[in-house]
C-alpha cells in the first residue's frame, strides 16, 4: 500500500467484514423465537459431500416458534434430521416424510444467561480482531512515514482516522450486543 487512503480503505473494509461476521454469529444464536439462521451453519451429508442445509431445501418460519424445512429431495430428510440433532441446538426435529418441523422451546432463565454470555464472548473476540486490524493499519502508516512517503503531520492525522474508525466499529459491536442481549432476555 502506497498511500494513507489505501491503508484507511483497507482497514475500514476489514472492520466492516469483522462486524458482518459478528452479525452472522449472532444470527445463529438461539432466542425465544424461531429463526432460519439457527440452521444455516448445519451441513448435511448429501451423496457423500457435506452440503449446507439451506442448499438442500426451503427454510421458513410459518409460526413464531417453528422452523419448517421442505427439502428439494425428500430422500435427504433422514440425513437432515441427523445433522440437526448432531448440531446440538437443543431442539428435536419432527418429520412427516415430506417436511421437517423444528419447534423452538421456550428458553429458561439459565439458558438465556448462557446465550448472553456466549454473545459477549463472540463480541469480545471481534473487538480483539478489530484492534489487530487497527494495529496493522497503524504499522502500515508508520512504514509509509519511515519510507518518507508521507509527512509526520500526515502520520498523526492518519493514526487519528484509524483510531476513530476502530472506535466507531467497536461502538457498533457494543450496540449490536446490547440489542442481542435484550432480544435473548425478552420473555
Amino acid at each position: 500500500m502506497n498511500t494513507v487512503d489505501e491503508v484507511l480503505n483497507d482497514a475500514n473494509s476489514k472492520l466492516q467484514k469483522s462486524f458482518d461476521a459478528l452479525k452472522a454469529q449472532f444470527a445463529g444464536l438461539r432466542t425465544g423465537k424461531a429463526n432460519p439462521a439457527m440452521v444455516d451453519g448445519i451441513k448435511v451429508e448429501y451423496y457423500g459431500c457435506p452440503t449446507p442445509i439451506k442448499n438442500l431445501g426451503t427454510i421458513s418460519t410459518p409460526e413464531p416458534r417453528q422452523i419448517k424445512i421442505t427439502p428439494f429431495d425428500p430422500t435427504v430428510l433422514g440425513e437432515m434430521n441427523k445433522a440437526i440433532l448432531a448440531a446440538n441446538l437443543g431442539v428435536t426435529p419432527q418429520t412427516d416424510g415430506k417436511v421437517l418441523r423444528i419447534t423452538v422451546p421456550e428458553l429458561n432463565e439459565q439458558r438465556r444467561k448462557e446465550i448472553v454470555k456466549l454473545a459477549k464472548t463472540q463480541a469480545e473476540a471481534q473487538k480483539v480482531a478489530m484492534r489487530n486490524i487497527r494495529r496493522d493499519a497503524n504499522e502500515a502508516v508508520k512504514k509509509l512515514e519511515k519510507d518518507k512517503k508521507i509527512s509526520e503531520d500526515d502520520l498523526k492525522g492518519a493514526l487519528d482516522k484509524i483510531q476513530k474508525a476502530t472506535d466507531g466499529a467497536i461502538a457498533k459491536i457494543d450496540a449490536e450486543l446490547k440489542t442481542k442481549e435484550a432480544e435473548v432476555m425478552a420473555v
